[in-house]
């Protein structure tokens, strides 16, 4: 990134944090070292990512990383597209639908429940304040709960900000995400 930000003493958690990272995919995020100047900053974006991200949720692993790359696709977001492209292609089993979300993710083969989400995610990132009630009734006519519109609107949120401070800062996507299952 583009700002020289001496990185804190990590607390015990996200030393933990960093070398299960290490184990589990080979490196520590770009987006994590970035973050880790302030460990209250640090814990806090781990927290709400692995909840968004990762918990119990109406929403599939692959949709919240659908959602991630086309929000970030919209924000021209280099650090997510890479980054969120490459578990798209990796929890999809397809190397080219991350790109194709990135690009147009309306010419993918997708359901309709994808379509909507998308579109909705889409809308909130391009023009929130237009989302009105049929909005929301699109997505329960593709088949989503109450629950699974939050999600889909916490992801699309998460990653506005997200997306705006990598491009602030200029974050860059680790060199290891451009090759990932390819």
């Amino acid at each position: 990134m583009d700002l020289n930000l001496p990185q804190a003493s990590p607390t015990p958690e996200m030393a933990a944090y960093f070398e299960k990272c290490r184990e589990k995919i080979g490196f520590v995020p770009n987006v994590l070292a970035a973050y880790a100047h302030d460990m209250a900053k640090l814990e806090a974006f781990v927290a709400f990512y692995s909840d968004l991200m990762l918990a119990p949720s109406p929403l599939g692993k692959l949709e919240r990383e659908m959602i991630a790359v086309v929000v970030s696709a919209e924000n021209r977001c280099f650090y997510c597209v890479a980054a969120h492209g490459a578990a798209v292609r990796e929890l999809s089993g397809d190397p080219i639908l991350g790109e194709l979300l990135a690009t147009n993710w309306r010419a993918a083969d997708l359901s309709p429940r994808h379509r909507a989400m998308l579109s909705f995610a889409e809308t909130m990132t391009r023009a929130s304040h237009t989302i009105e009630a049929a909005d929301r009734q699109a997505l329960r006519d593709a088949g989503f709960d109450d629950r699974g519109i939050w999600d889909i609107a916490a992801v699309a949120s998460f990653f506005n900000m997200s997306n705006r401070m990598a491009s602030a800062v200029d974050m860059r996507p680790n060199d290891a995400y451009h090759a990932q299952s390819r």
